[in-house]
Order: structure tokens, then C-alpha cells, then sequence
């Protein structure tokens, strides 16, 4: 495995975004790893992003452009990437551009320090009221179910990629990262928590708050605690 960074950066229907985004990710990451592998994954878009991403491609050599026919949603794509990835360590950077360098040089700066590289909002960062407490209502609920301590379960955490790839990852729903953390941290290994700002777009309403997407992690978190604690308790020897 060549020591590097393998960045996946999924988009649909992002032309306006897609270009600053792999900027922004270039940026940060240049000068901190021996090897850059940037994964773009038009998911399924029907603008021209695809198009966007083949041209950036055909420009360096370090970026890599997977097509997707129909979307296959943030944890399929996260899943291909992981497949896909060349380097060391493994993140993914949505290309909605919400990710700027300045909240990716921190994380960055961090890969090796522990197994996994935990970025978090601040507190006073630029999210309305409402999104803030599901986001640490949901926090706590992970954190309670599965008595951990982790600080956030989304955003753009830098895994091992062998590591990653050694747990079973079951959902394509938003709750991918919480099904790989929650796992991959009952097994002992080791976080770092990097606070990080990050810059929602004007006007936009999270994808992660609509009824289908919500109902996607419910059911993902649930099956993972039946998995976890009922599963195992049931099939315990009695008497242990």
C-alpha cells in the first residue's frame, strides 16, 4: 500500500460545485502526503458533472472518474470507493463544496496520529439551530447505544484504508460512517478528534433531513444494535 491519501468525492447534479470542491480538496491535502488518489464519482447525475469531472481528470493524472448509470446514494459510493482506493488512508469529501481547504488542513494534518481521524463542528460553526441539536441528539444516541465516546459519526473522517475495509458496511444510507465507526471502535482502535468549521451553502436544506433519508439511518442504527448487543447477548452460552 503506497503511503498516501485516497480521497473519494462523490457528486449529483453538483456542476456548479463540483471543480471548487476538487480545488479545495487539492489544496489542503498538497504538500501533506507522498501520494494523492482522487476518486470523483458522478452519481448518477443528469447536468453536466460528469462531464466536469472527465475534464478535470483528462488535466491530472491523480484523479480518477467513476460513472455511475443511477445513484447509488453517499454509503454505495463510499463503499466503491473504499474498493477503489490505492493509498493508505481514506476519506470522503462530498463535492457539494461545503468542505473548504480550511476545514480539511486540520484533519489532514492529523492522519497518523490515531487509527481514525474524527472531525467535528464547532460549536459556533454556521448551521442553523435546528440542524445543531438533531445533529447532537444523534450523537448522544449512537454514543448511548453502543457506550462510546465519539464526538460526531458523519462527516469527513480519515480512515485506515485497510481498517475501513476489514468491517461490513451493510447500508447505503447516510448513516455509512456511523456503521463504520460504531464497529470499528468496539474493536478497540484508536480516534482523533480535530474541531473543524464547516460552510453550509446559502439557502440550501440538508439531503440527510428528508423523511426517506432519516428513516434510512433509523433503520441502520437499529439493526446495528440488534447486530451488536441483542444479537450477541442471544447468542451467548447461558449461564455467561
Amino acid at each position: 500500500m503506497t503511503r498516501g491519501l485516497s480521497v473519494i468525492i462523490p457528486a449529483l447534479d453538483e456542476e456548479a460545485h463540483v471543480a471548487a470542491a476538487v480545488r479545495e480538496v487539492l489544496a489542503a491535502a498538497e504538500g501533506r502526503f507522498g501520494r494523492l488518489d482522487l476518486l470523483l464519482f458522478d452519481d448518477g447525475s443528469r447536468d453536466r458533472t460528469g462531464d466536469i469531472m472527465d475534464r478535470l481528470a483528462a488535466l491530472d493524472p491523480r484523479l480518477r472518474v467513476v460513472h455511475n448509470p443511477s445513484p447509488r446514494n453517499l454509503g454505495g459510493v463510499y463503499k466503491q470507493g473504499i474498493a477503489m482506493a490505492r493509498c493508505e488512508f481514506v476519506v470522503m469529501v462530498p463535492g457539494d463544496n461545503e468542505n473548504p481547504a480550511s476545514a480539511l488542513e486540520g484533519p489532514f494534518d492529523a492522519v497518523g496520529l490515531a487509527d481514525i481521524v474524527l472531525p467535528y463542528p464547532e460549536a459556533d460553526a454556521a448551521r442553523s439551530l435546528g440542524r445543531s441539536a438533531l445533529s447532537r441528539g444523534y450523537t448522544a444516541l449512537v454514543n448511548a447505544l453502543f457506550s462510546l465516546d465519539a464526538p460526531y459519526f458523519n462527516g469527513t473522517v480519515v480512515h485506515r484504508t485497510e481498517l475501513v475495509r476489514s468491517v461490513p458496511i451493510r447500508t447505503d444510507s447516510f448513516a455509512y460512517q456511523a456503521e463504520a465507526l460504531v464497529r470499528l471502535l468496539e474493536r478497540g482502535h484508536s480516534f482523533v478528534p480535530v474541531p473543524i468549521r464547516v460552510v453550509p451553502r446559502e439557502g440550501r436544506r440538508s439531503k440527510a433531513l428528508r423523511p426517506r433519508n432519516v428513516a434510512g439511518v433509523l433503520t441502520t442504527i437499529a439493526r446495528l444494535f440488534w447486530e451488536l448487543r441483542i444479537g450477541r447477548v442471544a447468542e451467548s452460552p447461558r449461564g455467561q
